[in-house]
Formats: C-alpha cells, structure tokens, sequence
C-alpha cells in the first residue's frame, strides 16, 4: 500500500504565509520583549543588547515549536492550507522541529551579512535597506529543488505539504 503525499505549496501561498506569519511574530516580539524589559528593569532597546536577541531567539523558537507541535501548523499555515511533515507525511517529533528551527536562520543571516558587507563596500548606507529581503532568501533554492521545497526542509528531510492538493482518500 502506497501513501500519496501531497505536493509542496506553490510559492506565492508560501510567501503569503510568511507575510501573515511576520504579522503574527510581531505580536510575539513585542510581547516577549515588554517581558524582557520588565524582568531586566532596561530602559532603551540598546541596553543588554545580546540578552535581549538571545531571548526574543528563545520566544519566537518557542512559539514555532508549540505550533509545529499541535498538528504540524501555525495559525498562518492554517489559513494558508500548508502543513509541516517529514517527507513521507508524518507529523514532526522534537529533535528536529528544533533542528528545522535552528536551520531557518543561517540563508537569511548570511543574506544580511552581505548587504551589510555592500553597504560598507560602497560606501552607500542606503544599501541597508535591503535588509528587509534578507528573509526572503529562503526561497532561493526552492527554484533548484526538484520538490520546490526549501533548503533546510531538503538538508533534514522535512516538507511543507499543500493540503488543497492532499488526494482524496
């Protein structure tokens, strides 16, 4: 007996997903550091600078997780009918959830050091403002998948799967 797997989300819904889940984070933020603040006594965003980053890492990779967790969605994917699985359609378990987590950010980190390294070349700070596709990077190599899925879905072999296309069963 063969399980049919459904295919990877076309990119535009992705990307609308991405757009909706940003919304989504900056509630996540905000919170998370009004509770940084608060526990710190800080006055200025400058102020325990990497405490701060380490702890909005820790929120926003809690609030993955937690997602990830309860059915392999967040509410963006919900919405957008995309689910996180293994590539066989399982639900994800612990280890490499946090593991898919850790391997979001080295494509856009990457992706900003070297607009930041542009702008410094140059000598034009107007450069930095491409900081914002930084994110965005992650698409780059859904064009040379043959799934179309991202890089760190390919490196741990996870999907994200398109339920409007799941087969019928």
């Amino acid at each position: 007996m063969t399980v049919s797997v459904p295919p990877a989300p076309p990119r535009l819904r992705r990307f609308a997903c991405m757009m909706y889940e940003g919304v989504l984070l900056f509630g996540v933020v905000f919170l998370a550091g009004y509770l940084f603040d608060t526990l710190t006594q800080s006055r200025s965003g400058l102020m325990l600078r990497h405490g701060r980053q380490a702890f909005l890492f820790l929120a926003i990779g809690i609030y993955f997780l937690a997602c990830w967790r309860r059915g392999g969605q967040t509410l963006p994917m919900k919405t957008w009918n995309i689910r996180l699985t293994d590539r066989g359609g399982v639900p994800l378990r612990g280890p490499r959830m946090l593991l898919r987590y850790l391997l979001l950010w080295p494509l856009p980190l990457i992706t900003a050091l070297a607009i930041a390294g542009l702008s410094r070349a140059t000598g034009w700070a107007s450069f930095d403002l491409l900081i914002v596709c930084a994110p965005f990077s992650i698409f780059l190599w859904t064009w040379i998948d043959p799934q179309g899925q991202f890089l760190h879905d390919r490196l741990l072999g996870t999907a994200l799967h398109d339920l409007r296309a799941a087969p019928a069963s």
